[in-house]
């Protein structure tokens, strides 16, 4: 401790220029850090591929490829051309099936955001079509005005409903519960319409809904979105930014109960405009038929 009228030492000087250094280091590294989630890591967009293995899976359906994104969260700040490039990326996958778990617009249902969210979602293609479930935000925007441009697009909404795929004598059913924080989730009415036989891969916006799920022993596949992954993958900060209902599974491969669960990052941002060490993606699934997980 230096007193007033005395003069720094050599030694003194010396550690306080390193520890300005140190300072003004920092400061230069969390800049950077700040603009690279800002402006670099939400646009690296990683196409993940997850082989799962299911049980009840019929083997007519063995290598069967879904392609789930979500979390979309169109605003004025996703540029028309990102969502253009999203579409090609998804279509060269060349998905049997493409699912859709939600959250299309953040909190405006502008007509010139919606026309640009049926015009993208238009262009996506798969042998078996795209199917897609509510999100949060999609009530919060406005739910009716999501559901015309699904229509408009060609989407299949699963509301609390069934589809089922066939091969041969095989099926696989294709199942969407409507948005659970929204209070609009029937899991009854799903059950009831859901045939004995054949597998079933299970749509919702809200991953911790596995629970749930799982232990009705019926559905071999869950696929979710809605935490982003946290956005923010930085031990301590992450769970700042995610949401009720994905406390407990919120980010990639799970099994809960004897169920796969998938948690996908989804493509946007909300509230916080930044990713860091938690990149948007696109996941790829590839089903086969047998025992165990991969």
């Amino acid at each position: 401790m230096r007193f007033p009228g005395e003069r720094c030492t050599d030694e003194q000087r010396t550690a306080l220029r390193g520890l300005a250094a140190v300072a003004a280091g920092g400061a230069l590294a969390g800049a950077g850090a700040f603009l690279y989630a800002r402006e670099v890591e939400p646009r690296l967009l990683e196409v993940r591929p997850v082989t799962v293995t299911l049980p009840r899976l019929a083997p007519e359906f063995d290598g069967y490829r879904v392609v789930q994104l979500g979390d979309i969260h169109l605003d004025e700040w996703t540029k028309p051309q990102r969502l253009g490039r999203i579409v090609s990326l998804v279509n060269a996958q060349n998905p049997d099936l493409i699912a859709l778990t939600g959250d299309f617009l953040s909190y405006s249902a502008d007509p010139g955001l919606s026309g640009r969210l049926a015009g993208a979602l238009g262009g996506l293609r798969a042998r078996d079509g795209v199917v897609a479930v509510m999100g949060n935000h999609d009530y919060l925007t406005g739910v009716d005005v999501v559901r015309r441009c699904l229509r408009e697009a060609g989407v299949t909404e699963l509301r609390n409903g069934v589809l089922t795929l066939e091969c041969g004598d095989a099926a696989l059913h294709v199942v969407g519960v409507d948005d659970v924080m929204e209070g609009a989730s029937r899991l009854d009415l799903v059950l009831g319409r859901l045939p004995a036989g054949g597998a079933a891969v299970l749509l919702v916006h809200e991953p911790d809904f596995a629970d749930v799920a799982s232990a009705t022993g019926r559905f071999d596949l869950q696929l979710s979105g809605h935490s982003h992954g946290g956005q923010v993958a930085v031990p301590v900060l992450r769970r700042l930014v995610l949401p009720p209902y994905s406390q407990r599974y919120t980010s990639g491969l799970y099994e809960v109960g004897g169920m796969v669960l998938y948690t996908n990052r989804g493509l946007g941002c909300v509230d916080l405009r930044a990713r860091l060490l938690c990149r948007p993606e696109v996941t790829v699934l590839s089903l086969h038929a047998g025992g165990g997980t991969g």
